[in-house]
């Protein structure tokens, strides 16, 4: 009984310091994760890679290709699909959401658990577009983008985060 009783604490005493060390690697690793999401927010330097649609109307769905949503600097480089009823459109259909475009508005504003949310509006000859993004903490993104010639379309995916 003494004996097992040892060995219970001997372990105890082991793996009690390595679960603390794991706690603490975890929350450096969200510190760092936060800091970067926030310096590539203020820096207006980021990517995001998209993997997921929802459209206002239709089924949401898995991307397969590789869609993105880039902010350098005062310019934004959308690549992304589009499935939704448009109002007015050139003939053809258009570039829909596969434009590079300068920002004419650009504001973030912070949420609550460390989520960041940035607010860009741009337009190019087809259309105004004001692009609501949400980034959180683990880099996770959800974009929901409204054109004013064409319904609105949602968008989730991970930002590419630099160390």
């Amino acid at each position: 009984m003494k004996k097992s009783f040892c060995i219970i604490l001997f372990t105890a005493a082991v793996c009690f310091p390595l679960h603390l060390s794991a706690q603490k690697d975890k929350q450096t690793e969200k510190v760092r994760n936060e800091q970067a999401v926030k310096k590539a927010i203020d820096e207006r330097h980021f990517r995001i890679d998209v993997n997921y649609m929802t459209p206002t109307r239709g089924r949401s769905r898995a991307l397969t290709d590789s869609y993105s949503l880039e902010v350098r600097n005062d310019s934004l480089f959308s690549y992304l699909p589009y499935t939704g009823e448009a109002y007015s459109i050139p003939y053809g259909g258009g570039k829909a959401l596969n434009f590079n475009a300068p920002i004419q508005t650009y504001e973030t504003k912070e949420k609550k658990r460390g989520r960041k949310e940035v607010k860009i509006t741009t337009s190019n000859e087809e259309d105004s577009y004001t692009y609501s993004v949400t980034i959180s903490s683990n880099g996770s993104a959800y974009i929901h983008v409204q054109p004013i010639r064409r319904q609105p379309i949602s968008f989730s995916g991970q930002t590419e985060l630099e160390e």
